[in-house]
């Protein structure tokens, strides 16, 4: 289609972005409706600014724990609206569980808990989420963050509606390097999405997207929300001053298990444990409604590619094809460490040609799984060609 056409515009705000998730008690109460964009619950981009701005496109924001109670009482009296599209957010430790209880107790309308842990692999963790459910039995349940399919049965099961996958992703994020430990966060999203559905829960994506293209193959691997850390960062809706330096005007990112993070919060770095996260000077980048448009627009566009009428329907229209790591041109220096040295290219279907193939890159450390395999209607060819085309057959 020329970029001429004029009714190429037309049909990519075609696509329908909002939709409803059901947990597994299907109760009202428990229903998620609006776009399935997470903004993570990290202090410098989980912030209220931020969730005002999110609530307006119907996306959803997990506020960071460390707001305290009256903090939340005054945001809640000056954007009521805002509510219905927020998170309150609370570790596994006593003080809390104290914490979380006050707030949705103060303020009745919060609907959504993220219980958010580094390692959701305990027996300590279950539990905590059992007693939290037993508390709030018509609350929405996040909860993770764990990479397989057997830990998202089990906390589904011990009460939590929406599991969070990933171990090591994120832009800010130094666990495989500091312990070795992590999961391709593709194979994750596949594999936990198909454990998740299976007993009508559901998954969000949480880590390792630089670009909206990288948003819409999360969708498209089964995930049924995305949480973005780093694509939100550098706004005026995050936290922490502009600076200026070399002529540049940059603001601070960095992630919860930083060396930042830990003095700010817990006075420093425990002597029994190392720094999992880095700090990063990101682009001032404005208001982020700029970003907010960019990443949905790009969305749009990949669901009518693929043929999809709704984003619900992304994940029965892709097919991800392996390509070789020197294909990539989207795997930058930082990411390469991360993802380490496989690419995956999405190959996408319409209902107009029998095959329209368009491959896109994307950065992400795999496991490789035996051609032709099928998880949870996720084809999986190898492709060996030595160019990136769009062709249809």
């Amino acid at each position: 289609m020329s970029c001429s056409d004029p009714n190429e515009a037309a049909s990519k705000a075609d696509p329908r972005l909002p939709h409803a998730h059901f947990s597994p008690s299907a109760t009202p109460s428990r229903r998620t409706r609006g776009i399935p964009i997470i903004v993570a619950n990290m202090d410098t981009v989980g912030t209220f600014e931020m969730a005002v701005v999110m609530a307006k496109h119907a996306m959803f924001t997990a506020i960071h724990k460390h707001y305290s109670l009256e903090e939340w009482k005054l945001f809640a009296a000056n954007h009521p609206e805002c509510l219905e599209h927020v998170a309150a957010s609370s570790g596994s430790g006593k003080a809390d569980l104290e914490k979380l209880t006050s707030i949705l107790e103060a303020i009745p309308p919060i609907r959504y808990i993220c219980l958010d842990v580094a390692n959701g692999y305990s027996e300590h963790f279950v539990t905590f989420v059992k007693s939290v459910r037993a508390l709030f039995p018509n609350h929405t349940i996040m909860a993770g963050n764990v990479v397989t399919g057997e830990m998202v049965e089990e906390l589904i099961l011990s009460g939590a509606d929406i599991i969070k996958v990933g171990i090591g992703p994120g832009s800010v994020c130094t666990t495989r390097i500091k312990t070795g430990v992590g999961y391709p966060q593709l194979s994750a999203v596949i594999e936990c999405a198909d454990s998740a559905h299976g007993l009508k829960g559901h998954i969000i994506s949480d880590g390792g997207c630089s670009c909206p293209g990288d948003v819409a193959k999360a969708f498209g691997a089964g995930a049924d929300f995305v949480m973005l850390g780093g694509m939100f960062a550098g706004h005026d809706q995050c936290a922490g001053e502009i600076i200026e330096k070399n002529g540049k005007k940059v603001k601070l990112f960095y992630g919860m298990s930083s060396d930042t993070a830990m003095k700010k919060h817990a006075g420093g770095v425990a002597e029994y444990r190392a720094s999992e996260g880095k700090t990063v000077e990101v682009p001032y980048k404005g208001d982020v409604e700029l970003t907010i448009l960019d990443i949905l627009g790009g969305l749009r566009s990949t669901c009518t590619y693929v043929g999809a009428a709704k984003l619900k329907e992304l994940s029965r229209r892709t097919t991800f094809i392996r390509v070789t790591q020197q294909h990539s041109q989207l795997l930058k220096p930082q990411l390469a460490r991360n993802w380490l040295v496989q690419t995956w290219l999405l190959h996408l279907h319409t209902h107009t040609f029998p095959l329209l193939r368009l491959t896109c890159q994307l950065p992400l450390l795999l496991t490789v799984h035996p051609p032709e395999k099928k998880l949870h209607g996720i084809e999986w060819r190898d492709q060996k060609s030595n160019s990136l085309h769009l062709s249809s057959g």
